[in-house]
């Protein structure tokens, strides 16, 4: 097949007339054109009175070579390249210790699954429930304030990505085209057809939850086993190597080579981990709140007149300001028709985060608007961005009266130093509810000075960001793991413990769902190289 790159055409256009423009762009007749396939389509909305697609387009030809070669001196026309996924080797015969995978977030899935493919027979170890039953008690906190602290929107089968907008896109450099192994899969677990293609592709909560069940189905079909609310309490380490796990129930488990897919918020694991020698470091991340606007406001500053178009859909943003005492502020996790949800994990701390469905059709767009803060902001030891993030969330509790609601302001009373004592037109999504005050104390002053003036900042970007009616929900804070579990660059093991392969946004080597299911993949390459390799020398 051969690849056409770039090809514009109206948003409102037709099939013919992408027909037409394929044969155009190729110089053939349409007898010439036997099918095509879209491999990618965005827009191109800086002219909202004239947003245009741009399309890369796989087709197939009767005479792939004659025109390969009379289309030689275009850039933007070439062969397809291969995407395909190829495994790089075979579970050897008679193996005796099977790998172990913790974690079964976006990460530890794509590990598992790849393992079970290469007939490793993993076992996956969740501390969390399975994703049903897990549902059941993230909602518990959402409607009736109980939070499951081993169950809930951090812990538990599909990981936090599935309470999230389901994004499956990521800025991380693929060049073995790990991201379209990732969507091929969703897509047989009845993900929609249209990630493959969209330049953004979301999936949303509820249809995340679906392909979860059906993906962990085919792990446990190809060998895996599955173990839920099995949380490690304890590993076993000998002479630089890893050999074993203790779970919470007292059950021992040999293992040589084990997968941490953890989460960036398994603080206990990261604190067992580093007691035990497990070379861990600091790392930034960021805090910050939750930014609530009109969703009919994005769109119509985004796209103008094409504002609800169904190609469109609802409008994003991605914001940045740098701001005069040096600090950065930029949005995060940005739910187009979304929510704002209660995302702690600890009892007597709030925490928040976005969650959008597949229709992103609530009335509301959310973003954490936050600012990055480094190890330089808690210093002295390696595990104090976790007691950092704890001093401010419990922070968070009390301001929001020690019963899981939310402080929350009013953009505009937040900029003009405030406090809030009642909702105005925007209403704040956030369950179960919020507490209206001054958000001064919820954040360090450096991170409040920083967002009261990069606020109306954005509105020069956005008209209408900074209006007085839009609402701040605190805090964000799990933006990122405040830790890395450093790991040798080539064989992807711990840099002091063989055998251990830490991976994912926990491990502080991903940063959404496509970037920790891509690490995922990596990862279990590299382990399945290291047994293959260790069977050949025996």
């Amino acid at each position: 097949m051969l690849r056409i790159n770039e090809l514009v055409l109206p948003l409102d256009h037709t099939e013919e007339e992408l027909n037409a423009a394929i044969l155009e762009r190729l110089g053939i007749k349409a007898d010439e054109l036997l099918s095509f396939s879209l491999f990618r389509r965005s827009y191109d909305a800086r002219k909202k009175a004239a947003i245009t697609l741009t399309y890369t387009i796989d087709v197939e030809l009767k005479d792939e070579a004659g025109v390969l070669e009379r289309n030689r001196k275009k850039t933007n026309v070439g062969p397809t390249p291969d995407t395909g996924y190829h495994f790089v080797g075979q579970a050897p015969a008679g193996l005796k210790k099977r790998p172990v995978v913790i974690g079964f977030g976006p990460c530890g899935l794509f590990a598992a699954l790849l393992l079970a493919e290469m007939g490793f027979n993993p076992i996956i170890l969740e501390r969390g429930k399975t994703v049903r039953e897990r549902t059941k008690d993230t909602w518990g906190l959402w409607r009736q304030r109980e939070l499951k602290p081993e169950s809930n929107v951090q812990f538990g089968e599909g990981g936090a990505g599935t309470f999230s907008d389901g994004k499956l896109y990521s800025q991380v450099k693929d060049p073995k085209h790990y991201g379209r192994k990732v969507l091929t899969e969703f897509v047989a677990a009845d993900a929609p057809p249209e990630i493959m293609y969209v330049s953004k592709p979301h999936i949303g909560t509820f249809r995340l939850v679906k392909m979860i069940q059906l993906m962990r189905d085919k792990i446990e079909k190809l060998g895996g086993e599955f173990r839920f609310e099995q949380r490690v309490e304890d590993v076993q380490i000998e002479d630089g190597q890893i050999r074993g796990l203790t779970l919470a129930s007292g059950e021992q488990i040999e293992a040589d080579h084990v997968v941490l897919a953890i989460g960036h918020s398994a603080r206990d694991t990261f604190e067992m981990l580093y007691e035990r020698g497990v070379y861990i470091e600091a790392k930034p991340f960021s805090i910050g709140f939750r930014a609530e606007h009109p969703q009919s406001l994005i769109d119509k500053c985004r796209f103008g007149p094409s504002a609800g178009h169904p190609i469109l859909g609802a409008a994003d943003y991605k914001l940045v300001h740098h701001a005069s005492n040096g600090r950065s502020v930029y949005s995060f996790c940005m739910c187009p028709g979304g929510t704002v949800v209660a995302a702690t994990s600890e009892p007597g701390r709030v925490v928040t985060n976005g969650m959008s469905q597949y229709s992103r059709n609530e009335r509301n767009a959310n973003s954490g608007i936050v600012v990055g803060i480094s190890p330089e902001d808690y210093p002295g030891h390696p595990l104090a961005g976790i007691a950092f993030q704890r001093e401010w969330e419990s922070r968070a509790y009390e301001l929001g009266g020690h019963n899981y609601d939310a402080p929350a302001q009013l953009v505009g009373d937040f900029i003009a130093n405030r406090p809030s004592t009642a909702q105005a037109s925007v209403e704040p999504s956030y369950k179960p509810g919020v507490k209206w005050g001054d958000l001064n104390p919820s954040l360090p002053k450096y991170a409040i000075d920083a967002i009261r003036e990069a606020l109306p900042a954005f509105d020069k970007q956005i008209r209408g960001y900074s209006m007085h009616d839009a609402v701040l929900t605190g805090i964000e804070t799990r933006t990122s793991s405040p830790i890395r579990i450093k790991r040798d660059d080539h064989t992807l093991q711990s840099l002091n413990t063989r055998g251990l392969y830490p991976a994912g946004e926990g491990a502080g080597y991903a940063g959404g769902i496509m970037s920790a299911a891509i690490d995922g993949i990596r990862v279990a390459e590299a382990l399945a190289l290291d047994i293959i390799a260790e069977s050949g020398r025996r």
